[in-house]
């Protein structure tokens, strides 16, 4: 009843299946599956075993979940491509679509911890949308496709660009309790608006850069 329910669920965001058994061929439900296997040894402290299963998995799907990744219920991977780090943490009934990755930050000092995001239930994240560090994106929250996400996300925000940042949606799109790919197929954002946003994220990396190396050179000199 459990696998039934799971398929049907895939089966409520996902029209192109013509049944159940179709759906079971899926590269996200095996992938799933082999997780699910993958994290009982990896909680089991049988490291190895856990990382073959994991690498078997990515083979079979191309799709690479980390054996100590959390996952909830109801859990859909539409295509492949997808890359979910150690510590991440998916809740209930999320959807992600391909080349998406829920990736991890430089552990402080050498030392792990929380690197991975926080994926609560109900959330939808776009086709090739970078989620990335150890933030919380609330329930019911929709990533756009392409967004590169690196802060909290609110409950029920809609975020869209490079850095990510909230749009208004339409309340017909908004009240929809399914938004295949996280954000409405009409929503027309501004080309000019992502170039600018691009622009001025080289720039905070070159002025970082920058700092580094009068810093360094500072050092250099009172050496």
């Amino acid at each position: 009843m459990g696998l039934i329910a799971y398929l049907d669920s895939v089966k409520q965001r996902d029209p192109a299946p013509r049944s159940r058994l179709e759906i079971l061929i899926y590269p996200g439900v095996w992938a799933l599956g082999l997780h699910r296997v993958a994290h009982a040894l990896f909680a089991a402290r049988l490291f190895f075993a856990a990382r073959l299963i994991n690498h078997l998995s990515r083979l079979i799907t191309a799709i690479d979940i980390h054996p100590g990744a959390r996952i909830g219920r109801n859990f859909f991977i539409d295509h492949g491509f997808v890359v979910i780090g150690e510590t991440a943490e998916i809740g209930d009934n999320v959807t992600i679509y391909q080349c998406v990755t829920l990736g991890g930050t430089d552990p402080a000092g050498g030392i792990s911890g929380k690197r991975h995001p926080t994926i609560c239930d109900g959330s939808i994240i776009g086709s090739g949308a970078q989620v990335l560090g150890p933030i919380m994106v609330g329930a019911n929250a929709r990533i756009g496709a392409n967004a590169v996400v690196t802060r909290d996300v609110p409950a029920g925000a809609t975020m869209v660009g490079i850095p990510a940042r909230p749009v208004v949606v339409a309340a017909e799109d908004y009240a929809k309790p399914f938004m295949p790919y996280g954000t409405p197929c009409a929503q027309k954002f501004d080309p000019e608006t992502q170039k600018l946003e691009l622009l001025r994220c080289e720039m905070d990396v070159l002025k970082a850069r920058l700092d580094e190396l009068t810093c360094e050179e500072a050092r250099r000199k009172t050496g």
